[in-house]
């Protein structure tokens, strides 16, 4: 594959918004792994980069690269600033260079596009790519000024719009226009956008995080066979609030499709991206900021879902949203699109017209036609309207109030969930609909409120005869001759003072058992009971016995079986671990969560491969500091460090260190360890030499940790080790 991509970004005619394109759509397919996915979309994004420059220096020489746009010096100078110069610094040093010879990092060139472990304006923190299109991808980030204020939710969704659309100015100017736009947009079923930013080169939009499903997982299933009017029409509702709110303040979405629909684990229904949205003129506005921004031009649209004139690029009207809810609604009610998933010029010229289905009451399918007209002045006049005309039909079928586990496993079964737009799937109680249209959500409820009453499901005893309802009487069925036997339970006691209390073994206690692995020298042990069984697990020198180990604490009274799980530490591991055992012992016998673990399944690393390592913090939140302690003698520190000085992190938080070609593996080769800690406090007042000597290291390391002990914070320090084993190419 790496092949294939270079080979055709080695052609001048290639075209890396297709190349970009066509990954992300196919990741969808084939599930790439992370690291793959993201070192592939880097090579396409630096060779647009490189393109972008050779068109900035053809620019300068020609006098402007984007003709007529002189009358419009902004324009003009926000185009230009797009490419970077000679002098223009870095955006990003993740890719400096290191000259340790163990754990190595390369030179890249700059990078106009952000990835995880990347901050951007010295405040997000990307920590998770959670989902990508065809313009843009979106991150989880960690907003630090948050997390300083001990805000419970400090995360936030950063939308990086991608290489080829950032680089068009008119895409810009729009953009920036309707991110205000799209912040007066405060309504509950709309997410909340919070600010339109850069740096560097990188454009991004900063938005309300959302955890839960998008309305799209739902319909691709390839069981889905349509949704009831009970179970769509909450769904309905909270889509038609959100446009209605946004028509009323003049913004057409543009985009509308299942995918930008999200129903929240808390039970909410969202509309997301309007970062896309147009404005239109509303009645008595003809002041109102222009935008030049056309989502078709640039192919921003889904054609799936758009309108013919929004494909035709013609002026946005409320009327595009109206198609647009129409051909959702058509598809979750029957399951299938209304036009077998063309694109509404081509249904059109095609003569092509949805069917009525049995599923669609005549109210009902009146409503949908009248919303799919492909002429304008045709269709349903305002999404009020449409939802209006569809609403009424499910309040005339009789209800039954179903438990809401039943109505899930029916519909949803099989779904996994996970975050913000790269969503799985839908998992949530049956739904009840808020009659308050400005705030639609999902709740849970195991009847659904109607004007008209439920149907009552007979009870189980009044399902079963009346006398299976009560025991047999003695004597009931002795009128049939037979005779019944009673058994006299009191024959079956046993006087409990005549059966002998057994001999127990005396249990051990824990203290002896530790006190016997504290005793070892480089070693970081800790130990659990069960019943007489002792459970050992930990970091051992190579040279001591483990049958001499067992051998000990067999001999303590109660142990009746020694269990181990050790890994075996080099001689020059010893000083190291010394040092971070209290912590790494605190950690086990607390289960405070802190943990470093490879990405990959294995902690062997060849040369050339990169070390990118999992960790997780504490229950509480602490400052993260990674260490590589190489077999030269030499500590690399991987955080923090120049190009990822930010290290504070909130309780569990779980994040990735490294990235393809930043820590490369090299020689000398053989067994080696990366140390977390996390500490209370930044561990150092500045940053450290990117690489020093181990010994020299320690020492400094050993005096800060001890005052840390001092001011009473011991507790709050932990660690974790991670082994790992480096060799030569095969």
């Amino acid at each position: 594959m790496f092949t294939e991509i270079e080979q055709r970004l080695s052609s001048e005619s290639v075209d890396e918004t297709w190349l970009l394109s066509t990954l992300e759509s196919e990741q969808g397919r084939l599930s790439l792994p992370q690291e793959i996915f993201d070192a592939v979309r880097q090579r396409i994004v630096e060779a647009a980069d490189k393109k972008m420059e050779k068109m900035a220096k053809t620019a300068d020489m020609e006098g402007n690269l984007y003709p007529g746009m002189d009358d419009d010096p902004n324009r003009t100078q926000l185009a230009t600033s797009l490419f970077k110069s000679k002098d223009t610094p870095e955006i990003s040093d993740s890719k400096a260079g290191s000259s340790n010879p163990s754990v190595t990092t390369e030179e890249a060139p700059n990078r106009s596009i952000k990835g995880i472990g990347d901050t951007l304006n010295d405040r997000f923190i990307l920590e998770e790519r959670v989902g990508s299109g065809g313009m843009s991808t979106v991150y989880r980030a960690l907003d630090r000024r948050k997390l300083e204020a001990n805000d419970r939710h400090p995360y936030v969704a950063v939308k990086i719009l991608n290489v080829e659309f950032s680089a068009h100015p008119d895409s810009l100017i729009a953009l920036q226009r309707e991110a205000k736009k799209c912040q007066r947009l405060a309504h509950p079923n709309i997410v909340r956008a919070y600010d339109f930013d850069r740096d560097g080169t990188t454009v991004f939009m900063t938005m309300e995080y959302l955890s839960g499903h998008s309305l799209a997982q739902i319909l691709r299933r390839p069981d889905f066979k349509g949704m009831s009017c009970d179970e769509a029409m909450p769904i309905v509702e909270g889509m038609a609030n959100a446009l209605s709110f946004a028509h009323e303040n003049g913004i057409v979405h543009a985009d509308f499709k299942p995918a930008n629909v999200i129903l929240t684990d808390d039970g909410q229904i969202k509309v997301i991206d309007f970062g896309i949205a147009r404005a239109f003129q509303l009645p008595g506005e003809g002041d109102m900021e222009a935008t030049r921004f056309d989502p078709g031009s640039l192919g921003a649209l889904t054609p799936t879902y758009a309108s013919p004139e929004m494909l035709e690029h013609g002026e946005p009207d409320p009327r595009d949203d109206v198609y647009a809810l129409a051909c959702i609604c058509y598809e979750m009610f029957t399951g299938r699109h209304p036009f077998g998933r063309r694109q509404a010029i081509e249904a059109r010229d095609g003569g092509l017209a949805p069917e009525w289905k049995k599923v669609l009451t005549r109210k009902q399918w009146k409503a949908l036609r009248a919303a799919l007209e492909f002429e304008r002045d045709k269709r349903t006049p305002s999404v009020d309207r449409f939802r209006n005309n569809i609403r009424p039909d499910c309040s005339k079928k009789p209800r039954i109030a179903l438990v809401a586990s039943v109505v899930v496993t029916a519909l949803l079964a099989g779904f996994i969930a996970v975050g913000y737009l790269d969503i799985s799937e839908l998992s949530f109680p049956f739904v009840a609909m808020n009659a308050d249209r400005n705030n639609t959500t999902l709740e849970n409820s195991s009847n659904i409120s109607d004007p008209e009453p439920s149907v009552e499901l007979p009870s189980a005893e009044a399902a079963l005869p009346a006398e299976s309802l009560n025991p047999p009487t003695p004597g009931a069925n002795e009128t049939d001759g037979t005779e019944v036997d009673r058994v006299s339970f009191s024959s079956l006691l046993v006087d409990v003072n005549e059966v002998p209390e057994p001999v127990s073994s005396p249990k051990p206690a824990l203290a002896p058992v530790m006190s016997v692995l504290e005793a070892y020298p480089c070693s970081a042990l800790t130990a659990r009971l069960e019943g007489g069984i002792v459970n050992v697990y930990g970091f051992l020198n190579k040279s001591v016995s483990i049958k001499a180990l067992t051998g000990k604490l067999s001999r303590i009274p109660g142990v009746t079986a020694v269990n181990t799980e050790i890994t075996a530490l080099t001689d020059m591991m010893c000083d190291v671990v010394d040092l971070y055992r209290p912590y790494w012992v605190s950690n086990r016998d607390k289960a405070l969560g802190t943990s470093i673990e490879p990405l990959k399944q294995t902690s062997e690393f060849a040369a050339g491969e990169s070390l990118i390592v999992k960790v997780t913090t504490p229950s509480f939140s602490s400052h993260i500091n990674v260490d590589y302690y190489a077999l030269d003698g030499n500590v690399v520190h991987m955080l923090p460090s120049k190009r990822a000085k930010a290290n504070q992190a909130p309780a569990n938080y779980t994040a990735l260190l490294g990235d393809l070609d930043q820590w490369v593996v090299s020689e000398p080769y053989g067994k080696e360890l990366v140390v977390l800690l996390t500490t209370p406090e930044s561990l150092f007042p500045s940053l450290r030499k990117e690489y020093e000597t181990a010994s020299e290291y320690l020492v400094a390391l050993k005096d800060r940790l001890s005052r840390i002990d001092d001011e009473a914070k011991r507790d709050s320090i932990t660690s974790d080790f991670l082994l790992i084993n480096t060799r030569e190419k095969r």
